[in-house]
Parts: C-alpha cells; sequence; structure tokens
C-alpha cells in the first residue's frame, strides 16, 4: 500500500468521508473539515503505522494531504 492510500484510509477513518473526497490536493481545514486535534490523530497514527517520529516544527506547516505524504515518504526514502 503506498502511503497515500495509509494517510486516506486514516483520514477515513478519523472523519467518516468517502474515499474519492480525499485527494492529494486536499486541504485538512477547508475540504476536510479536519481540526487540529483530527490531525494530531491521524499524524500519531501514522507514527505508529511507520513506526516514525514526526518532530511538531515539521507538522505546523502541513496543510495539504500532499505534504504529509511526501514529509512520510522522504522518511521513509520513498518516492511520493
Amino acid at each position: 500500500m503506498s502511503v497515500f492510500e495509509d494517510v486516506r484510509k486514516i483520514i477515513i477513518e478519523i472523519k467518516d468521508l468517502p474515499e474519492e473526497s480525499i485527494t492529494l490536493e486536499s486541504r485538512f481545514e477547508e475540504d476536510l473539515e479536519a481540526d487540529s486535534l483530527d490531525v494530531v490523530e491521524m499524524l500519531m497514527s501514522l507514527e505508529e503505522l511507520y513506526d516514525i517520529q514526526i518532530p511538531e516544527e515539521a507538522t505546523e506547516g502541513m496543510k495539504t494531504v500532499r505534504e504529509v505524504v511526501e514529509y512520510i515518504s522522504a522518511l521513509l526514502g520513498q518516492d511520493a
């Protein structure tokens, strides 16, 4: 499974959104109606899934699904 698919699956679990509504361009607040707690929950799930640590400073600028996917892909040494 790709990083994007994992991120999308976690967002679906947290926000109960239809899969097709979540794209790489989706913005957390504006498009997915995710508040800061939703984003923190998503990032914690990703940390657990991939056994990684995402520093808080890194998350402050993450506004879109693409930014999260690219960051995690880089940590894992994969192409986004």
